[in-house]
């Protein structure tokens, strides 16, 4: 218990009320005891600590205590964080390791319980959490709400596994975070329908605009692949009451970087009322989820972040629960030392298992955007040497691979455009969402090289450009490494800075990658078990006969 009692002063943002002005907030046993309006001039402002409304701890390579260090720096008190991720390799073990790890830390995790695990039945996971899991873990003290429902699908056509996790939800009040991109009209409807209040995979402002008339909740993404900040922001102005800002999935370059101030800053210095926009990392999430935090009252916990402008959101101070947690860039949060916990049986490959014969001259491709966790379908010419299909530079042509990491089976091959590399191969176990292997390259020995690596050291990322070869391990599932935060970033930044020394002009190569097997985001991707066209939602072939 925080006992100590002290004062800070400053240009105070009063989110509840709508009003900034000069005074000082008096703090006791970790609570604001009181605030008192002054006249005089302040250089600085305090604002309620800030909220990443939806994000998946495991996509930063940290455990959530280390996640916790280098986010207080930019003022982060707390998150809503769907431990889908882990969940996918270790069902509730795994969600239970996130809960206990966070609990180690001053920091404000809010944990939901998976809902869609694995996320299609045409993938391998570690694990199956059916709605017996679920609900069980819905009564858990430390599980606030039901994660994203990715499966949208399963709620149009009222799958009954879909519909008795949303059930259970719904009897015990929790809030039902959404997952569905470009879904619109009746279908939009029915899905609101069900229950669902949130959505973070709006990628037009029109799809933004029409869910948010149907009342949803929409979450502002802008994470290291998919950012949507520029295309969504104008809906702040429209439906300032339902917007929140979030980051989803951030890789710990750019956490070491920034977090939710830079978006707080963006928004301001383009002219959105600062209320408005500060509200939407803090009040508007904490009313939506019941958090503990966000709005700078009388009686709240004094969770408080101080920066030096509105528009420029430099974190000077960061308070939790009355104490200082980070100071002029740096976190004061002490690490946490941890046991790994993980499930990893994937066998070592050889470049005669990846060879594939020539089907056809034309392939199903999968194209790779900037900045999109969607991916576009591309109908092109294979490059084929002895009768089988290989990589084509010229082209931007790439064959891709993706292991089954759970148990012995044969690698799924597919191509992909997009990554630009002209030479060597990259790999990574993190995956979304099952979370096997995924490698591509430019040649079948370089690709089998980086997937070996990663099968050593049980989970990882890696660039290979024979003879060398750079790796991070992340033996925590295959997700997140147990080294200091500032060490995991300033490593993964060498190996974002390698694979773009190879050629890629993408602005996060792995995080990209991490995103082509995740089948329930369109249009087409790569499973363990094969190809997948994410509208027609089924398998199609590599090679076919596209003219007939």
């Amino acid at each position: 218990m925080v006992n100590h009692s002290f004062s800070i002063s400053g240009n105070i943002v009063d989110v509840a009320n709508r009003r900034i002005f000069p005074g000082t907030i008096t703090v006791t046993g970790g609570k604001i005891s009181e605030i008192e309006e002054n006249a005089n001039t302040y250089d600085r402002y305090i604002l309620p600590g800030l909220v990443d409304a939806h994000v998946h701890v495991e996509s930063s390579m940290l455990i959530p205590s280390e996640f916790a260090r280098m986010a207080v720096v930019h003022g982060t008190v707390a998150c809503v964080s769907d431990p889908h991720e882990i969940a996918n390799v270790l069902g509730p073990e795994g969600v239970r390791f996130m809960i206990e790890n966070g609990k180690k830390v001053n920091f404000r995790f809010f944990f939901g319980a998976p809902s869609c695990v694995p996320a299609t039945g045409f993938e391998t996971s570690g694990t199956v959490i059916g709605p017996e899991a679920v609900e069980e873990m819905l009564d858990w003290k430390d599980i606030y709400y039901l994660s994203e429902m990715m499966n949208f699908p399963g709620v149009l056509f009222d799958d009954p596994d879909v519909t008795a996790k949303l059930e259970a939800a719904k009897k015990r009040n929790k809030v039902i975070d959404g997952h569905a991109p470009g879904l619109s009209g009746d279908s939009a409807r029915k899905y609101v329908r069900a229950g669902i209040s949130t959505d973070h995979e709006c990628f037009t402002l029109e799809e933004g605009r029409e869910k948010a008339e149907l009342g949803m909740k929409i979450l502002i993404r802008e994470g290291s692949a998919a950012r949507n900040f520029d295309t969504l922001i104008p809906l702040l102005k429209e439906f300032p009451g339902q917007v929140m800002f979030c980051s989803d999935d951030k890789h710990p370059d750019e956490l070491v970087e920034s977090h939710i101030n830079s978006l707080l800053a963006r928004a301001i210095s383009n002219g959105y009322d600062p209320i408005d926009v500060i509200r939407a990392s803090s009040l508007n999430p904490a009313r939506h989820y019941g958090l503990s935090t966000g709005l700078l009252q009388p009686g709240d916990n004094a969770d408080m972040v101080v920066v030096d402008a509105l528009n420029s959101m430099k974190v000077l101070e960061t308070y939790i629960n009355g104490m200082k947690v980070a100071e002029n860039g740096k976190t004061l949060i002490e690490p946490v030392a941890e046991i790994p916990v993980n499930r990893f049986h994937a066998t070592k490959l050889n470049k005669a298992e990846i060879e594939i014969k020539a089907g056809g001259k034309l392939m199903n491709v999968i194209g790779a955007i900037n900045g999109q966790i969607v991916t576009k379908r591309i109908v092109a010419e294979a490059r084929i040497v002895n009768g089988n299909a290989v990589s084509d530079t010229q082209s931007d042509i790439l064959k891709m691979v993706v292991l089954n990491r759970y148990n012995a089976a044969p690698p799924a091959i597919g191509f992909v455009n997009g990554f630009g590399l002209k030479k060597g191969a990259i790999a990574s176990t993190v995956a979304h969402d099952s979370h096997n292997i995924i490698a591509l390259g430019t040649s079948d020995e370089e690709i089998c090289d980086a997937i070996n690596h990663l099968i050593d050291s049980k989970g990882g990322i890696a660039v290979v450009n024979n003879p060398d070869r750079l790796v991070l391990p992340l033996p925590v599932a295959g997700l997140m490494a147990l080294e200091n935060a500032y060490e995991v970033a300033s490593l993964y930044k060498k190996l974002d800075a390698r694979v773009k020394e190879l050629g890629s002009e993408l602005s996060a190569p792995f995080m990209t990658l991490s995103f082509l097997a995740l089948l329930v985001i369109p249009e087409l991707k790569l499973s363990d078990k094969g190809l997948f066209d994410g509208n027609a939602f089924k398998f199609i072939p590599l090679f076919e006969d596209i003219c007939k």
